[in-house]
């Protein structure tokens, strides 16, 4: 069977799977699960566009890891077929681990970042497949000598980031997404084992930590995603509450599982077969069919918050750069309780949402990008005399409610 096969995608136009284990990966269920969960969550609800899945995103980051390996072995950098196979199947499968509307339900379903479940994920298919996943997982947890494979699969200037900034970006229509994606990757080059970027890539950078910064803000954190996700896991907190307390809604078993129980990393690698098991079921399909069968629970909330997402009526944002008032806060949980007063005692706990959100374009913290400079000598980006970004962290804090409340 040829397993060297083609795919046409919408970003890039033909992307080639290089070796058979690729796609023998691409093929599995594990995999395969990624086409039934969406890449940005409820951004469709701002963004019809939006459609897009972890599949595609995951076929494109290959793609990019492909177009990087090719520039770095023609600047003389040392990589094996092994290790370029390896770091392809760490590209491929970084975000097996994610759970339905991707980052959004991460900490409800399930307490444990999706990274963890996707090295268990690898590491199950590397039984499943003989052992070859072996390099790719040492990439993956950077345990490999070669320190740059791990950052093209997990650093700030990844192949990861490099395909969802272009990919939501053109789904989104969201212009300001866009990326010289191609010249980055060419600038691309190794110094003491290191990822870096070649001096004349330098303004290709700022566009690409620019247009980080403001998909952010314009996508990601967009005010109305931002209602639409909060008020899906209050749907999910209040259906778990519920079915703690004895009354389990009825509702896709493997969601049922989850729902029925707090499970930490500890329980998960305590009964990893089965864990893994309930997971790989899960996907968009499941919370929206449970969305469906909410709208008719006896339970006057949960149907509310289920039947508000399901039909876009989403609750009212207020987004400021300090924190709420405590009194103004309170106000609000008043009037909501005073119109909602057949709902449960704790209602206001659900329909009033207030948090924070930040997002910064570039962190210093650690593993800064670094510049390779003609002289030979390396600086970090934020010691780069042209690089003008703020580097600060940037918070708002926001105020979710139903908008009935304000025609009260």
């Amino acid at each position: 069977m040829n397993k060297r096969k083609i795919f046409n995608d919408p970003v890039y136009g033909f992307i080639s799977i290089p070796c058979d284990i690729l796609f023998d990966l691409i093929e599995h269920p594990f995999f395969q699960r990624l086409r039934r969960i969406k890449q940005v969550s409820l951004t469709s609800y701002v963004y019809p566009g939006a459609l897009h899945t972890r599949f595609h995103h995951a076929l494109g980051a290959l793609h990019l890891m492909g177009q990087a390996i090719e520039v770095l072995r023609s600047k003389d950098v040392e990589i094996t077929d092994e290790e370029a196979e390896a770091v392809s199947i760490a590209i491929l499968l970084h975000d097996i681990g994610h759970g339905p509307f991707s980052h959004t339900l991460e900490h409800t379903l399930i307490n444990i970042p999706h990274e963890e479940i996707s090295l268990r994920f690898m590491q199950r298919l590397n039984e499943v497949f003989n052992g070859k996943l072996t390099l790719a997982i040492r990439i993956f947890k950077d345990e490999y000598p070669k320190k740059f494979l791990h950052q093209l699969v997990s650093g700030q200037l990844d192949m990861d980031r490099m395909d969802y900034l272009n990919r939501d970006s053109f789904f989104t229509g969201v212009s300001e997404g866009v990326i010289g994606y191609d010249r980055i990757i060419k600038m691309l080059a190794v110094k003491d084992g290191e990822l870096v970027v070649e001096e004349k890539g330098i303004y290709s950078i700022e566009k690409f930590l620019i247009a980080r910064r403001l998909m952010y803000w314009q996508v990601y954190l967009h005010k109305t995603v931002l209602s639409a996700e909060q008020m899906l896991v209050k749907t999910l907190w209040r259906a778990r509450e519920l079915a703690l307390a004895g009354n389990r809604p009825d509702v896709p078993r493997s969601l049922a599982f989850f729902l029925g129980q707090h499970i930490t990393l500890e329980d998960f690698d305590a009964n990893l077969p089965d864990m893994l098991s309930h997971f790989a079921r899960l996907d968009d399909y499941d919370i929206f069919t449970a969305l469906k069968i909410f709208t008719e629970n006896p339970d006057p909330l949960l149907a509310y918050l289920s039947a508000s997402i399901l039909d876009r009526r989403l609750f009212k944002v207020e987004l400021k750069n300090q924190p709420f008032d405590p009194a103004y806060s309170e106000g609000v949980r008043k009037k909501v309780a005073a119109y909602f007063v057949d709902f449960p005692p704790n209602s206001p706990d659900y329909l009033v949402i207030q948090g924070d959100e930040t997002n910064n374009a570039y962190n210093v913290s650690k593993d800064e990008i670094k510049i390779l400079f003609k002289d030979g000598n390396v600086l970090p980006m934020s010691q780069v005399m042209d690089f003008g970004l703020q580097v600060k962290v940037v918070k708002k804090f926001y105020l979710c409610y139903p908008k009935e409340v304000l025609r009260d």
